[in-house]
C-alpha cells in the first residue's frame, strides 16, 4: 500500500485534469463526506440535541447512542425520532455535497453510497443516477421483516420529535423547547407498527440479515450494474470519505475495477485513510485532507 501520489498541491492538479478528461465518473462515497459537510455525530452538535439522553446514560456521541438498550420504546423512539430528523431532514451545515455536484454536474457519473443521510438528493443530484446500498433514515420497515417493503417516515418522524416538546423551523431545523429540557419520551400510539403484521417498525438500516432490499433497492442496483457494463471509457473512480469498516462495498471494488481498466484512474480524498496499492499508484491520486477543502480548491479554477 502506498498513500504518496504527489504533493497536495501536485493532487490537486492530477485531480482537476482526471475530472476534466473523465467521460465517466464514480462516485463512492462514505461516511466521511457527510463528516465534511457537518454531519458530527459528537460535540456541539449531539450536545446540542441529546444533551438530556448524555446526562441520563452516558454516552457522548449518536452512534453510541443509537445501540443503547433502553429501558423502554418510549425512549427508544425519543432518542431515534431526534437521530433521524437532525440528520435526514435537516440540511447539512456546509454545502459539500453541492460542490461535489457542482464538480461533476456536467459529466454522465453515478453514486455508490453507503450513508444514510439522503445529503446527495438534497444537494441536487439526480436520484436515477444513486444507489444508497446500506439503506435510509427516512424509511421504515417491518422489524420480523414479514415483507420486503419500505414506508416514508417523515410525518411520523415529525410528530414523534414535536410530542417531545421541540419545533421545527422554516427550514426543518429542529428547535428545542423555549423552556426547560424536551421530554425523552415519545407516546405509545406513535409507535410505528407493521400494517401487514402488527409488529413494530425499524428504521431501514443495514445493521443485520432483517434489512429489507425494497423494489426501488433493487431497481437502483440494476441501474448501477449496468452503468458499469455500458461505460468502459476514460473512467474516474473518486471515492470519498469511505473508511475501512465495509471495505467490500466501495474501496476493494474500485481498486479491482481501476486493475482491470487501462484507462481508470482510481482518486481518493480521506483525512488520516487516502492509500493505493503500490500496484494501482501511477494511476491513483490519493489526497489526505478535508474533502471540504479539496472541492473549494477544485473549484477555484
Amino acid at each position: 500500500m502506498t498513500d504518496y501520489t504527489g504533493t497536495y498541491l501536485q493532487n490537486i492538479e492530477a485531480l482537476k485534469r482526471a475530472l476534466s478528461d473523465a467521460e465517466t465518473i464514480v462516485i463512492g462515497a462514505g461516511a466521511g463526506l457527510s463528516t465534511a459537510a457537518g454531519f458530527l455525530y459528537s460535540g456541539k452538535r449531539f450536545a446540542a440535541y441529546f444533551s438530556d439522553f448524555a446526562a441520563q446514560y452516558g454516552f457522548s456521541d449518536m452512534y453510541s447512542g443509537g445501540f443503547y438498550p433502553y429501558p423502554e420504546k418510549e425512549e427508544f423512539w425519543a432518542y431515534w425520532s431526534r437521530n433521524i430528523w437532525i440528520n435526514r431532514y435537516m440540511n447539512a451545515p456546509k454545502p459539500v455535497y453541492e460542490m461535489l455536484l457542482s464538480c461533476v454536474k456536467d459529466k454522465d457519473y453515478f453514486v455508490l453510497a453507503t450513508n444514510v443521510d439522503h445529503c446527495f438528493q438534497k444537494a441536487g443530484f439526480e436520484k436515477s443516477r444513486l444507489f444508497y446500498t446500506q439503506g435510509d433514515y427516512g424509511l421504515f420497515q417491518c422489524s420480523e421483516p414479514c415483507h420486503a417493503r419500505t414506508y416514508d417516515n417523515a410525518q411520523t418522524v415529525r410528530e414523534m420529535v414535536t410530542a417531545q416538546g421541540f419545533t421545527i423551523g422554516t427550514d426543518g431545523e429542529l428547535l428545542r423547547p423555549e423552556a426547560g429540557l424536551p421530554r425523552m419520551s415519545v407516546p405509545a400510539a406513535l409507535h410505528p407498527v407493521c400494517p401487514v403484521c402488527g409488529k413494530p417498525m425499524v428504521m431501514n438500516l443495514r445493521t443485520d440479515d432483517k434489512f429489507v432490499e425494497d423494489d426501488g433497492w433493487h431497481a437502483a442496483a440494476a441501474r448501477y450494474t449496468a452503468f458499469l457494463r455500458s461505460h468502459t471509457r476514460k473512467l474516474l473512480l473518486l471515492e470519498l470519505g469511505v473508511g475501512g469498516n465495509t471495505p467490500g462495498i466501495i474501496k476493494f471494488p474500485f481498486w479491482e475495477m481501476t486493475a482491470q481498466r487501462a484507462d481508470a484512474t482510481y482518486a481518493c480524498i480521506n483525512r488520516g485513510e487516502a492509500h493505493t496499492p503500490e500496484v494501482l499508484r501511477e494511476r491513483s491520486i490519493c489526497i489526505d485532507a478535508d474533502i471540504a477543502a479539496v472541492l473549494e480548491d477544485l473549484l477555484e479554477s
